[in-house]
Formats: structure tokens, sequence, C-alpha cells
């Protein structure tokens, strides 16, 4: 592997250590916007000393402004590579507003196509979130974008992307000695199918550095960044204060011996696991710059011993909960503002809902076989909700692939959607009924099951069946009680 750069796709080769723009968000707060010009020039600095690529969204405050000015007038833009997001609201938009989504980046960054468009899912159960990769697809082929990339999904959505059809090259997930979330599944399967991690937070917003070491615990309502706030409880989530200052001696001590930062060796710890295509370290253009201390992370060589003094420390830390990506879409929220307020308002329901007559109230996903057998998704009648028999079709495609366990995934997340328009919850089920094509899917398909349901643990019934539909290797109903 090149010391500094790694091949992220066919025809585009990236820097190892991705230079990070979210702060340009915080530095802008209070409606201010930076001088663009001049903090386009700050950035001059770590081309030159080889940090050629640079990580951006929509939301990040002038990022993808002061990108456009470096190339424009600075630097050739085939000396660069320049990776964006688009977050878009949760719910349904159309196609015509994902081209504007995708135009609008493309303007400010004064580009005809990204680089890589990395793409952000709120809500599982609204299947809008396909719909939009599709599209997302549809404006690579047509030459807007190079790659698409994903940022903040978890395992199997990951998993149920890829063996749809829908070809990403990256995930940018948070992955730092706090957060090893990454490591129970998301990494193997990123090996397993050629896709990249692109790990954020692996300094967990500064917090992993000699500034921190042998330092009172903060009040977390008087941190200075957004970052800062983000990641406290990142540490509280893992235990106490003096665990993490435990965590940081240990670190310390290493560096000490190989004469670089607690930071370095943060970030080379991430940056070494198999899977990893790079780590995205933050820069606040003009104000703070680390790139020679960033360089050190190429030449900085971890023994099986360091590794292994690091991952034993790792074991005193209570381990963040869940799946990658899952702080966005579930408590405990770990954000800047301990709930998602700062990002969005609310999510709409993920299916229309239609009064019925007896007062039931009925749930339409829109798939054909609603259409052409007189069904609905779920009916509700007083507290109780009966869902059919539930496949893993999304309007006139099959999700999933031929993989069972990524159609199961589906299927789950059309129940909890249909839950969802219904002021229900996932939790709220009490029996499941699963019918699998092949005797021989049993295990994944349990397995899929149980992962969703482990903490639910409704009444269950599996069995075999000649499905209808040889596309479809496992069909799901449910009932639940609110």
């Amino acid at each position: 592997m090149n010391k500094t750069h790694h091949q992220l796709a066919p025809n585009l080769k990236t820097s190892r250590i991705l230079t990070g723009l979210w702060q340009v968000a915080d530095m802008e707060r209070g409606g201010k916007q930076l001088d663009l010009d001049t903090a386009a020039k700050a950035l001059i600095p770590y081309i030159e000393a080889g940090l050629t690529t640079f990580d951006m969204a929509d939301h990040y405050g002038s990022s993808e402004l002061i990108t456009g000015i470096l190339h424009k007038k600075y630097i050739a833009k085939d000396k660069i590579q320049l990776l964006t997001k688009w977050v878009p609201p949760p719910g349904k938009v159309s196609k015509k507003v994902v081209r504007e989504a995708v135009q609008i980046s493309l303007d400010r960054m004064q580009l005809e196509t990204l680089d890589v468009l990395q793409y952000h899912a709120w809500n599982y159960a609204d299947a809008a979130w396909l719909d939009q990769l599709y599209w997302l697809q549809e404006l690579k082929e047509e030459g807007l974008i190079k790659q698409l990339g994903l940022t903040n999904f978890d395992t199997p959505h990951l998993k149920m992307v890829l063996d749809s059809g829908i070809k990403v090259v990256s995930n940018q997930i948070c992955f730092s000695l706090l957060d090893q979330r990454a490591n129970h599944g998301m990494l193997a399967l990123c090996q397993a199918y050629g896709v990249k991690v692109l790990a954020f937070g692996t300094l967990a917003g500064g917090f992993l550095s000699n500034k921190w070491l042998h330092q009172p615990e903060p009040d977390i309502n008087k941190l200075a960044t957004w970052s800062q706030m983000k990641y406290k409880r990142f540490i509280d989530q893992t235990g106490s204060w003096d665990n993490f200052q435990e965590l940081l001696q240990t670190i310390h001590e290493i560096a000490l011996a190989k004469d670089v930062s607690i930071a370095n060796i943060a970030s080379r710890y991430i940056m070494e696991q198999e899977g990893v295509g790079g780590v995205v370290i933050g820069a606040r253009p003009g104000k703070s710059e680390h790139v020679a201390s960033n360089l050190r992370l190429y030449d900085l060589q971890l023994a099986d011993a360091e590794k292994a003094t690091i991952s034993k420390a790792l074991t005193t830390l209570k381990p963040i909960p869940g799946d990658c990506g899952d702080e966005y879409r579930k408590p405990p929220f770990l954000t800047a503002s301990g709930d998602l307020s700062h990002h969005l308002d609310n999510f709409p329901a993920p299916y229309r809902t239609k009064e019925g007559q007896d007062g039931r109230t009925q749930v339409l996903s829109g798939t054909i076989w609603e259409d052409l057998a007189g069904f609905s998704r779920a009916v509700k009648k007083g507290n109780r909700i009966l869902v059919s028999g539930t496949t893993a079709t999304h309007g006139d495609k099959s999700i999933g692939g031929n993989d069972p366990a990524s159609q199961m995934n589906f299927i789950i997340d059309k129940i909890e959607g249909a839950l969802q328009s219904l002021g229900a919850r996932l939790e709220d089920v009490v029996r499941t009924r699963i019918f699998i094509r092949n005797v021989t899917d049993w295990e994944p398909i349990s397995r899929a099951h149980g992962a969703r349901f482990k903490d639910i643990q409704p009444a269950n019934t599996l069995v075999q069946a000649n499905l209808i539909g040889e596309e479809y290797l496992v069909e799901m109903e449910a009932e639940a009680i609110v």
C-alpha cells in the first residue's frame, strides 16, 4: 500500500489522511461567514505537504465554496480530491430535488463532476432513502458524480445497498479509540465487498491529545466547539473522566517512547485497521493547522506489543452501544446537543394512511402487490396492528438481491415503517411469522431477525413455504399492540 495515498476507486487516489472541513460550520456560528479567499489560501500548505484530499458537506458552512475558490484560483483541480456529502431532510423528495442538490454542490465547488458524493439516510424505515440512492446512481452514470459513498451507514444497511446493486466505494463513520463499533462487523463487511472505511472522530474532537492529559473534567456546556461537545458525550458513554484519563496515560506512554503525540498514536491505531482507507482529521482554516504533526502519521509504525497494550486499555471502557451511525438515529444521541434538534425538525410518516371502515386505519406502502391483490400493508383497529406478509419489494424493485439477510432486514424496515405510520414502534410487536423459500437460509434470516428483535423477543414462527415470486427468499408478517 502507498504510504501516503490510497486507491479509493480505479480512477480516484486519495490521501490516507483526509483534511476535514466540518469545523468551518462551527467557525461560522451565529451567521458570520469566513473570508472565503483567505480560507482557501489557508489550505494550500496542506496540499504542498501532500495532504491533497478534503472532506466537506452541503451543511458544513462555506466549505464547498472555499474549495471551489481553492482550485479555481490557486491549485489545479487534478492536484486535489474533493469529497462532499448530501444530507437530505428525512422523508420523500422528488428525483428533481436530488438532481438540484447535486447541482448546488457542483456550482459551489465550481466543478462539472463531483469526485465523491457521500449520502446520509436518517430513517431506514422510510424507504425513500433507497429511491434517493438509486437516483444518485443514475446521476453517476450520467457523469455528474464520479463515485458514490455513504456516511454513517450501519452494517446491515451498507450490505443491503451493496446487495441491491448500488455501487459505493466508501462509508464514512465514526471510528476511534473511544468508538470501536466498526470492529463488530463493519470492517469485515467492507473488506469482503471492497469498500473502504473513512474514519472520522479519530481524535474525538481534540480530546485524544496531549492537551487534555491530566486536566480536570470540563463542563460540557462551556466547551468551545461543537466537536468538543459531541465527543464529551462519547467520553461520558464509555465511563468516567477518570477512565478516559487512564486511556490517555496509556497512549501517552507509548507516544513518549516514539517521540510523537497522543493524537498521532490515536490516529495511527485506526489507520492501521484492515479496511480503513483513510482517517479524516479536522482543520480550522486560518486558525488551527497541524500539518507537520499529521505528516508524522505516515512514518509512524505501531509494534504488535504496543497495539496489544492499546487493545487491553480499551477493554476498561464501556463500548459505545449499537452499530455505526446509530448516534444519529436512536438514543443515546451522541451529538453536540444530545438530540437531533439542530439537525432536523421532525420525521414524516414513511407511508400513506387512510381511514377505512369500522374505525380502522390502513397503511399503504405502494407496492404493486397491494393494488393487484387488494390489501393493506398494515391495518390498525383499536390498539391492535396487523402487518401483512411483507417481501423485499420496493415499488418495482426487489431489494437485497439474492442475499437472504439483506432481504430480511429490508422487510423489517418496511414493517417498522408501517408501524411508525400508525404511531407505533418495533418495540410494540408481539408476534412475527416468517416464511422462507429455502430451508438452508434459516440461519442468516434468523440472525437478522435476532439482531433487530433481541431486546423485544416477540412470539415467533418460522416455516418453509413456496413463496410467490422467484426473487423472494423470505416473507414476514407481524402483529403489534400499542
